[in-house]
């Protein structure tokens, strides 16, 4: 799976939310952009070419979808980071977050509540 850029990210978010779009929704999704129909049109082509976005054809004009779920995007995603930043450690990742006040005493008891729930 090769990685997105931020726009393409962008894209891609706008079609989960959307589930099926022609371009023109996905422009509009965009909307505090200020894209052009052209431009959105050839980043989800681009999209298509590398496999997370598939259509259905109406004459000339195509509906998106996405073939690649936000949840499987994302597992690649955090794995990637957590290899690259962390060592491979969620416990250095979660320890980073931690340190940099991102999360607090709390959220971490219900991480360990959900672990041990897991666990049995």
């Amino acid at each position: 799976m090769e990685k997105l850029t931020n726009k393409e990210e962008e894209v891609m978010h706008a079609l989960w939310r959307l589930e099926k779009a022609f371009v023109k929704e996905v422009q509009a999704e965009l909307s505090g952009q200020d894209l052009h129909y052209n431009t959105v049109s050839t980043m989800i082509r681009n999209l298509e070419e590398k496999g997370y976005v598939g259509y259905k054809a109406y004459g000339k004009t195509h509906q998106y979808y996405p073939l690649v779920s936000r949840d499987v995007y994302g597992k690649k995603f955090m794995n990637d980071a957590t290899q690259k930043f962390f060592n491979s450690s969620y416990k250095n990742m979660v320890s980073f977050f931690a340190k940099e006040e991102k999360i607090s005493a709390d959220e971490l008891r219900e991480i360990l509540d959900m672990i041990e729930k897991n666990n049995k």
